[in-house]
């Protein structure tokens, strides 16, 4: 019972940080649309920035266990392709999406949460690890690009004009092209 009442309070806060934004979100509004008291709010989290950081824990642990991947095998052409179809199928994720999208509409107020912190590092780490040493700084930019590929396209294109599997399967083949030497 305590992680529905946990999953249903970071479910609503989310919908409300993304649509009213972090800052103009109260934990009161939460507790509210929950129909909980602020105490029992409290029993689960104690500031907003506790919903945030819980929000994006999961995202943070696949970075790091791709990292742990990534650092397991050698920097070839075929690892490079299997981690962007690996990061490809995690960022598809529902509730990814739900929480880039809460993250992307409150970049200003989220910049210096030391959990954001921590996925900009781990995703520079991330990049760091897809070229050889000795690559170009076009291949590095290039191989780093692939990733960030995958979430411009869902940005960049309108859901209305493409379905979800049409936006996936074309950011994929973009991304693969910047793989290519």
């Amino acid at each position: 019972m305590r992680e529905d009442t946990r999953t249903r309070i970071q479910e609503i806060a989310l919908r409300l940080f993304t649509e009213q934004g972090y800052e103009a979100t109260s934990l009161r509004e939460i507790a509210e649309e929950l129909g909980v008291t602020k105490a029992a709010l409290y029993y689960h989290f104690k500031t907003k920035d506790d919903i945030v950081a819980s929000l994006v824990e999961m995202r943070l642990a696949a970075l790091e266990e791709l990292l742990a991947w990534v650092r397991s095998r050698p920097r070839t052409p075929e690892m490079r392709r299997e981690l962007v179809e690996r990061y490809a199928a995690s960022i598809r994720a529902t509730r990814h999406l739900g929480i880039a999208r809460f993250l992307e509409r409150n970049q200003t107020a989220l910049r210096d949460h030391p959990t954001m912190i921590k996925i900009r590092e781990r995703m520079m780490e991330l990049t760091a690890e897809m070229s050889e040493p000795d690559a170009t700084p076009t291949e590095r930019i290039s191989h780093s690009l692939a990733l960030f590929a995958l979430h411009a396209g869902k940005w960049l294109t309108k859901e209305d004009d493409l379905s979800e599997e049409e936006i996936h399967k074309a950011t994929l083949e973009v991304a693969m092209r910047l793989l290519e030497p």
